[in-house]
Formats: structure tokens, sequence, C-alpha cells
């Protein structure tokens, strides 16, 4: 259940706790959609600059539904694509990351949906820093509103690829989604916003049955159990079996095609053994396959596969009539790419700090 406003702030409200506060003071349904373009379309920070509201209506808010805004810490613009990362301070010590990767016609947002993470991925640089807290709905769409405010343009794409487990966030993710998808918010097509999940079974069985036509990616990385689960110990308790079966389900019941991502390790999950099971995993199974050429966490383990590898495991997954693609990672050189964010508070070279 979502948060009460008086506990969390009105950035915790869903659509209908926006409209149940508005009704709550006494007002017409239709500032509901008045105060939501406010708090996410135009992304003010307090309730003065509301100005078509009444002033009964805005001292309500302020008395019942305190509201905050993050603050844009630090900026790093890479000098290969011009994707951006930004670091966000959300308060009371906190901080979180997002990223902002333009193309010609698109202006995709990658947003985190938790302050760290839990099922600690070994290859995953949120994973290696722990959790600290959920983030609220109107905390992500923020990210998204930042970002694309940043670039001085609309977002297009939003992608909870960020830091956290979105399914482990449930009610606030799909909260901030359909926040996203609403007119009275960015306006984001729902086919153009997609969750990744490490494949909670639970999640995506709720997700099968949302009326909206989100997109769906499940993180797998191994078709091989014992693989998988030293490399996400988190969904050891998520067999692959079940997972295959539940991604039937998915399909079946919503009619949608999901991505299967897969990070690519030298040694560890592209050789011959591992491309054989992803191919069993994934024949007869109506999916996309991502393959992501994996990407350098400090410390980390792990080293990305070469590019003759990756060619070759493409080649053979189209061979087997598997649609794939290999992902244009981009964003690496500021840390910005699949695995690489953290949400730490650090100086480094080539942060931008901003001016206070």
């Amino acid at each position: 259940m979502t948060p009460s406003a008086e506990e969390s702030g009105i950035k915790a409200l869903d659509l209908d706790g926006l409209k149940r506060l508005v009704r709550a003071a006494k007002h017409e349904d239709y500032r509901s959609q008045q105060l939501t373009e406010w708090l996410y379309q135009h992304a003010v920070s307090s309730y003065d600059e509301m100005g078509n509201l009444p002033k009964s209506l805005r001292e309500f808010l302020k008395a019942h539904a305190p509201l905050s805004a993050p603050k844009l810490i630090s900026r790093q613009i890479s000098s290969a694509d011009g994707t951006r990362k930004y670091l966000f301070a959300l308060g009371a010590g906190a901080f979180v990351e997002s990223v902002g990767l333009p193309s010609k016609d698109r202006l995709t947002v990658c947003f985190s949906t938790q302050i760290g993470c839990r099922l600690g991925c070994t290859f995953c640089a949120t994973g290696l820093h722990g959790f600290v807290r959920d983030l609220l709905p109107g905390e992500m769409v923020d990210q998204v509103n930042l970002v694309a405010r940043d670039f001085r343009s609309r977002a297009t794409n939003a992608v909870a690829m960020g830091q956290g487990e979105p399914f482990a966030n449930y009610a606030h993710t799909m909260a901030a989604l359909r926040i996203l998808n609403s007119p009275a918010g960015p306006g984001i097509g729902a086919r153009h916003i997609t969750v990744s999940t490490c494949g909670l079974l639970e999640g995506i069985r709720k997700f099968a049955k949302e009326p909206e036509q989100f997109t769906l990616a499940v993180s797998l990385h191994s078709a091989v159990q014992s693989t998988r689960n030293r490399l996400m110990p988190g969904v050891r308790n998520q067999p692959l079996l079940a997972l295959r079966s539940e991604l039937t389900n998915y399909i079946a019941v919503s009619g949608r095609r999901p991505t299967l991502e897969f990070a690519l390790l030298q040694g560890v999950n592209d050789t011959t053994y591992e491309l054989e099971s992803l191919i069993d995993f994934s024949t007869e199974l109506a999916c996309h396959i991502n393959l992501i050429p994996a990407n350098p966490v400090p410390g980390g383990p792990y080293r990305p596969s070469p590019g003759n590898r990756v060619s070759a495991i493409e080649s053979a997954l189209k061979k087997a009539g598997i649609q794939v693609s290999v992902r244009t990672e981009r964003g690496a050189d500021i840390d910005a790419a699949c695995g690489q964010l953290k949400g730490q508070h650090e100086t480094r070279p080539h942060h931008r700090r901003l001016p206070e």
C-alpha cells in the first residue's frame, strides 16, 4: 500500500491518492488533475507556484502533504555519445542516480526504483553497495522530469533499469508508471515505458494482468541454474524452470513479448554449454534476447566477452530462430552503462558539480 501524504509527503501518492487528497480538502475532482499537472508536468517545487489552485486548497496541501523536490548534485556528460548521468539528493543523506540517453528523435530516461538493491548481483555496482530504501512514486517520476528538463526536451521513453529491483517495490513502481503514462503527467506512451526485473515470479505474474501495455524486460544472464545462482544470488529461490513457466504465462495473458537481457561475461556465461542452454530456454518462447556487452565494475571479478564471441552468440541465436539484438552500450566512460550505477555521492574528475 502506498503510504499516506502525512507520512511521506505528496510524492508518496498515486493518481487515485491525489484525487482522494483533493476530495479530503473538499474540492472538486478536476483540481486533482491540475495538481498532477503542476507536480509531474511542470515539476514545480512549491505549492505557491500552483497559480490556478485556490488558496484554501494550497494551504490544505501545505498542512497535510509536504512537497519536497530532489536536488541535482552533479551531472556527468559522456564525451563519446552525449549520455548524461545525474546524482540527485533526496534528503536525509540519500542519493540516487539516473541516466539520460539522447538520440536523434527521442530521449530515453533510465530511472531508479530503489536506493540500492537487496539482490546482490555480483556483476552489478548497485548490488555491491547494499540497500537503503524504496523510492516513492513521485521520486521516480521526478527523475524523468528533471533529466528531460536538463536536456530541454520531452522524455519519449522511460526505463526502470536504474538502481534497484522494480518488482521488489511493486506498488510504488506501478504508481510511477501510471503517472509517467498519464496525460496530466509526462504523457509517455505505455509501450515506451519498460520495467526491468531480475525475474521475481510474483511480480511477473501481477504485471501480466496489468491493463496497460507496459513492456517487460527480464535480466536472465544465464540459463544454467548454477551459473545464475552465482551471478544473481538474490534470486536463487526463483528457479529457471519456474521463471520460464511464468514467462509463458505472461505471454499468454498479456499478449506481449518480453525481452531477456543477457550480459556476456568472458568464460562465465559465453561458453558453448551456456549458449546451448540459452537456446533451449528460449526456443518456443515468444521472446527477444538482448545481448549486452558487460560493463566493468571497479573491484568486480568479471571481464566482458570479446566482440567476436558476442557476434558468434548472436549468429547462433539467429540461426536457432530466436529474435536477438546486441545492445549498443552508452555512457560507459562515466559509469552510466548497464550495471554501473551506485548512487553514492563521490567526487570524480568527470563530475560536473552544479553551483549552489
